[in-house]
């Protein structure tokens, strides 16, 4: 069914508030979408990005006939999203809407017996707490917990006698237990490493989860056990994971979670993460997979108790490692490896809802993530789905497959796919009214030979209205990670059809160090960032450039994290091919960048050591490939953006770089976002980058530089 977005409220409505565990009416302004007035083919510009709505975490009832999902609506004036909850039947259908505040529900799942639907909404001062309303929205939402400090996640019990939760615990001594006579000071005393992660700095305090009982009418006891007592340690992970990190086994007398218990220097460098097994009978805890010493995480059981399957990195220290399927039996503790026939890398999976023997997984081929079917006995895989758009998740009822999808040309929606033919249906179509008035262009796949004689595989975006008799400028689109693949992703910031949308021709190659093209292809980059990976870009541009309808004058290249890096590098070494770079939170000196950032493993593996190890041909020869060491060289205005926030790539790489450029004479402009991270998330914020990004890219390749 298509959704239809409503005009906006412009009035106070008198909307019945869920309060404290209670219904309490209050005056609310509730926000409501706004139906855009487009006309058939027009150009999809940022402030529609942010109209779209944003489906998410599809979760389906243990019957296997409802699914039920979230959908976030996004006020750019007031810099606010709203989600709320809604239900569809498997088979298709009609979707009804559970939920209408102006308080986010989110984190939906379905009680075990499927008579109610749980998630997480805010209790007030008492945070975020979990609520339960009738399966088919009606009643009164009821208040389960009342945690102090509030409550992140949870999952019930199968049997339903218990519930856990994630609640955060302060363990470590701050600036204000030292000093108690100085309440307002704002010091910080550090003497180890991780201090901060990515885009908060550690407040003492962890991800901790705690197994409530639950009485007889389905409240949580408030004298919940914290199952990690007095671990300075987080589950699930930091920063990124959530529950999916936790799993209950079927008989409800365990927990299986995932932990990297580490600390100081030790985390700092390692990405050794365990699962471990919590028994609630003795309060024992078990490691059940210390024999790897990479990644172990995701832990799913079999229905009936005997088999552990879970996502697992070999080695210790590599964040984009393979990631492989990884089964156990819990009685003889015998491990085997599914993927042992693939050397492609799985993103997520779920178990068959009527087989064992059958595991489901999103794996990336030839940058689409395609839906798989692996056989457990044989450990063979077999593609279902050839669409041209990635399969984000994907979830086993006896009727299909449930999945969510995305596309360059659509964000995420929800979809039915045939567990034997692969053929998809279309559930939701939350955005339909926006993207049918809307001409996206045309995405071609091309493959690309590069300059040791392989074939990289190119991504062309052409501009909406496309003529093949005009001349148009060109952008090199330099991916990040620096192991993500160029895939159908659908991003709110770099998103490539609103680049073509802007009538420019899009270059988006999928260079060595990417996956989805096997091992090899993936993992020549590390050691290696100013070499083969810089030919498949210089590749991919100088073939596209070759077409009558690039304009081979106006070549602009642009990207994030790795991607602005690779402009860094690229100011230095284009040999005359660009006329515009936009860098965003890109590396600009390797020295520094060894030194600041958080998680060292992510530089000891790259760069393959330290700066100071001058014995260490290798890290030398990397070292050598720092972008600052070519400023000299550099020729071409630059746009540089970075967030103050960004702890992984520390925004004084940006500050030097454009203050290089200035001091050389080069135009430059630096856009700088004091509250973003390494990435802008905040809707006006995102506006603002995408108003910029663009008036540099048209100075400089959309008219006469001679004549400004």
């Amino acid at each position: 069914m298509r959704v239809s977005l409503k005009t906006f409220l412009t009035t106070l409505v008198m909307a019945q508030m869920l309060t404290i565990g209670c219904q309490t009416t209050k005056q609310e302004e509730l926000y409501e979408p706004i139906e855009p007035q487009l006309e058939a083919g027009s150009r999809l510009t940022p402030e529609l990005i942010w109209q779209m709505g944003r489906v998410g975490n599809p979760q389906v009832s243990p019957d296997g006939n409802t699914m039920v999902f979230t959908i976030a609506y996004t006020d750019v004036k007031s810099n606010k999203s709203f989600t709320d909850i809604y239900t569809m039947p498997v088979a298709g259908g009609e979707m009804k809407r559970i939920t209408r505040t102006v308080r986010n529900e989110y984190e939906v799942a379905w009680r075990p017996d499927g008579q109610a639907i749980c998630y997480l909404a805010s209790a007030g001062e008492a945070g975020s707490q979990v609520f339960e309303i009738g399966a088919d929205g009606s009643g009164i939402p009821r208040q389960i917990t009342n945690v102090k400090g509030g409550v992140d996640g949870f999952i019930y019990s199968p049997d339903m006698k218990h519930i856990l939760y994630l609640n955060r615990v302060k363990l470590d001594r701050d600036i204000h237990d030292m000093h108690p006579d100085m309440p307002l000071a704002t010091a910080r005393i550090e003497t180890s490493l991780m201090y901060r992660h990515w885009n908060e700095w550690s407040d003492g305090s962890y991800n901790h989860l705690f197994v409530a009982d639950l009485s007889k009418d389905g409240v949580a006891a408030e004298d919940a056990k914290d199952i990690l007592e007095g671990e300075p340690y987080h589950s699930p992970l930091m920063p990124f994971d959530g529950m999916e990190d936790v799993c209950w086994t079927p008989d409800s007398k365990s927990v299986i979670y995932t932990c990297k218990k580490l600390t100081g220097l030790e985390s700092a460098k390692s990405t050794n993460s365990n699962l471990y097994q919590y028994n609630l009978e003795d309060g024992q805890t078990v490691c059940l997979t210390d024999f790897n010493k990479g990644y172990d995480k995701n832990p799913l059981v079999s229905a009936d108790g005997k088999n552990l399957f879970w996502l697992s990195m070999e080695h210790d220290g590599y964040e984009s490692d393979q990631n492989r399927i990884i089964m156990m039996d819990l009685q003889t503790r015998q491990e085997v490896n599914l993927m042992e026939k693939s050397d492609l890398s799985v993103s997520s999976f779920c178990l068959d809802s009527e087989s064992d023997a059958v595991v489901w997984a999103i794996i990336d081929e030839n940058a689409k993530e395609a839906i798989f079917r692996i056989d457990v006995a044989t450990k063979q895989l077999t593609r279902i789905t050839d669409d041209v758009c990635d399969y984000t998740s994907v979830i086993s009822t006896p009727q299909r497959l449930v999945t969510t999808r995305q596309s360059m040309h659509s964000p995420t929606e929800i979809y039915g796919v045939d567990k034997e033919s692969g053929e998809a249906t279309s559930l939701t179509t939350v955005n339909a009214s926006i993207l049918n008035k809307l001409d996206l262009g045309r995405v071609e796949e091309r493959w690309v030979k590069t300059t040791d004689g392989k074939k990289e595989l190119v991504w062309v975006l052409y501009p909406p209205h496309f003529d093949q008799n005009k001349r148009y400028p060109a952008l090199l689109y330099c991916q990040g990670g620096p192991q993500n693949t160029v895939s159908q992703f659908w991003s709110s910031r770099w998103n490539l059809a609103l680049m073509a949308a802007n009538d420019y021709i899009v270059v988006a190659p999928n260079r060595r160090g990417l996956p989805g093209f096997g091992r090899e292809w993936n993992e020549q980059i590390s050691g290696d960032y100013g070499g083969q990976n810089m030919k498949d870009y210089l590749s991919a541009i100088d073939s596209v450039k070759e077409e009558p309808f690039v304009d081979e004058e106006r070549l602009g290249a642009v990207g994030a994290s790795y991607g602005g890096f690779s402009i860094y590098w690229l100011a230095g070494h284009h040999e005359g091919r660009f006329k515009a770079f936009i860098s965003h939170c890109g590396i600009f000196n390797f020295d520094q960048m060894y030194a600041t950032t958080e998680e060292v493993f992510f530089t000891d593996w790259d760069l393959k050591g330290a700066f100071w190890e001058r014995d260490n041909a290798v890290a030398m020869k990397s070292y050598a490939e720092s972008p600052h060491l070519f400023v000299g060289k550099w020729d071409t205005p630059i746009m540089v953006i970075h967030g103050e926030k960004d702890f992984r790539i520390p925004y004084t790489q940006g500050m030097a770089a454009f203050n290089s450029a200035v001091m050389r004479g080069i135009p430059a402009e630096f856009l700088y976002f004091p509250d973003e991270c390494h990435w802008v998330q905040k809707p006006q914020n995102s506006i603002v980058w995408h108003r910029e990004f663009y008036k540099w890219l048209d100075r400089w390749l959309k008219t006469d530089v001679n004549n400004k």
